[in-house]
C-alpha cells in the first residue's frame, strides 16, 4: 500500500451548460444560461464559457444576467438529461476505483492510492478518466491531481476548461503559500475579509497566525485553516458520504434593520440552498433561519414540513413566519443564514422542483 495518497478531483466544465450545447447544436458557440427566464424572478444555475465573458455566474439573477448580456439564450434546467449523463461518468469512475465520493452531478473525488493502472500513476489515469468522458459523453471535464482533497480540488480549477494539473507533495506548501487567501476553497468571500482584517492576505500569511488564534476568529473551522496552509488535509475519500444539511449564510457588509430587507436576503439564501439541494439529487424537509445581530447575539428558527422544500411561494410566508417571535424589525443584523436539513435521496426530483428556476 502506498504511504502517499493519490486524490483525483474531477469535475465537469459548465455541466448543465455544456449538456445543452451537445444536445442542441443552435446553441453551441453562443452565451447559454441554464436557469431562470429573464423576466422571471429566477437565478442562473448554469452558464457556458461564453456566457462567463460577460461576468455572468451561478446563482446570479436572471435579470442580471440579462442585462449583462441580453442577447444570450437562456434555457430552462432538464435534471433528468442531466442525471443521465452524471451517471454515465460514475460508472466511468467506477471502471478505476470503487473509491469514489460524489459532490454534485458534476463533481467527484476518486481516491486511486493502491490502482496499479497505469503503472498506479494517478495523472495517467486522471487522463483515461477525462478521455473517456469525452468519448462517452461529448463532454469535457477537468482534473487534478494531488496527494490530498484540499489540493485536488485546487488544481482542478487551474487549467479549466478540458483541463489536467498535478500537485505533488514536493509542491504543495509552496503552492498554497502563494495563494491568495479569497482562491482558497472553502474560503468565502466573508470569511476571508474577516481574514484580511487580521492582515491575511496569501497562504505565506496564514501560516503565520497561531492556531489558537484562527480557533478564537473562526471557531472549528480554524484547525482546518490552519491544516490547508501547510499543505495538509487528512479527509479520507467517503464513498459513503451522505449530507446532514446544506447552509448558506452570508456576513452583510452593513447592518441591516429592516424586515423587507432581511426578508429579501433570507429569500436570496434560500434560492442557493435549494439550487445546491437540486444539484446534489436530495430532498429537504427541514428550513432553519440563523440570524446574528449587531451584538453577535445569535439565534436559529426552524421548521419542518411534510413535503420537500422548494423555493414556491408557501416556502416564502414559512420564511416570513419564523421571523415572528424574533427582534427582527427591532434590531440591525449583521448576519444571515439558510440551511435545509431532514435530507433524503430521491431518484426522481419532485414535481415542485422545476418552480425552482421558473418562480424565482
Amino acid at each position: 500500500m502506498s504511504s502517499t495518497r493519490k486524490i483525483i478531483h474531477i469535475d465537469m466544465d459548465a455541466f448543465f451548460a455544456a449538456v445543452e450545447q451537445r444536445d442542441f447544436p443552435q446553441y453551441r458557440n453562443k452565451p447559454l444560461i441554464v436557469g431562470g427566464l429573464p423576466y422571471s424572478r429566477g437565478v442562473v444555475a448554469a452558464c457556458s464559457y461564453e456566457a462567463r465573458k460577460y461576468g455572468i455566474h451561478s446563482a446570479m439573477p436572471s435579470s442580471k444576467a440579462y442585462r449583462l448580456c441580453p442577447q444570450a439564450i437562456f434555457v430552462k434546467p432538464r435534471f433528468e438529461a442531466y442525471r443521465e449523463v452524471s451517471n454515465v461518468i460514475r460508472d466511468i469512475f467506477a471502471g478505476y476505483t470503487d473509491i469514489i465520493e460524489p459532490v454534485s452531478l458534476d463533481e467527484a473525488y476518486l481516491d486511486v492510492t493502491d490502482v496499479d493502472l497505469y503503472r498506479g500513476s494517478a495523472t495517467f489515469i486522471a487522463n483515461a478518466i477525462k478521455t473517456a468522458i469525452t468519448q462517452k459523453t461529448q463532454l469535457t471535464a477537468s482534473a487534478g491531481v494531488s496527494y490530498n482533497k484540499f489540493l485536488a480540488k485546487m488544481a482542478s480549477d487551474i487549467n479549466k476548461p478540458n483541463g489536467l494539473y498535478l500537485i505533488t507533495p514536493e509542491q504543495g506548501i509552496k503552492f498554497t503559500e502563494q495563494l491568495p487567501i479569497g482562491k482558497f476553497h472553502g474560503i468565502g468571500k466573508a470569511t476571508a475579509e474577516k481574514m484580511r482584517d487580521l492582515d491575511v492576505h496569501t497562504g505565506s500569511d496564514l501560516k503565520k497566525i497561531s492556531l489558537e488564534t484562527l480557533q478564537q476568529h473562526f471557531g472549528k473551522a480554524g484547525h482546518h485553516y490552519y491544516a490547508i496552509c501547510r499543505g495538509i488535509d487528512l479527509r479520507p475519500v467517503n464513498n459513503h458520504r451522505i449530507s446532514k444539511s446544506i447552509g448558506v449564510e452570508t456576513t452583510l457588509q452593513q447592518d441591516i434593520s429592516t424586515r423587507q430587507e432581511i426578508l429579501d436576503h433570507l429569500q436570496t439564501l434560500l434560492k442557493k440552498a435549494t439550487i445546491r439541494t437540486a444539484e446534489k439529487h436530495l430532498s429537504a424537509y427541514t428550513l432553519t433561519v440563523k440570524i446574528k445581530y449587531y451584538d453577535f447575539i445569535q439565534i436559529t428558527r426552524s421548521r419542518t414540513l411534510t413535503a420537500p422544500i422548494t423555493f414556491v411561494s408557501n416556502t416564502l410566508n414559512i420564511l416570513e413566519d419564523l421571523l415572528k417571535n424574533t427582534d427582527v424589525g427591532k434590531r440591525s443584523v449583521r448576519l444571515l443564514g439558510v440551511t435545509l436539513s431532514s435530507l433524503n435521496n430521491s431518484s426522481d426530483l419532485h414535481p415542485q422542483q422545476s418552480d425552482l428556476f421558473n418562480n424565482l
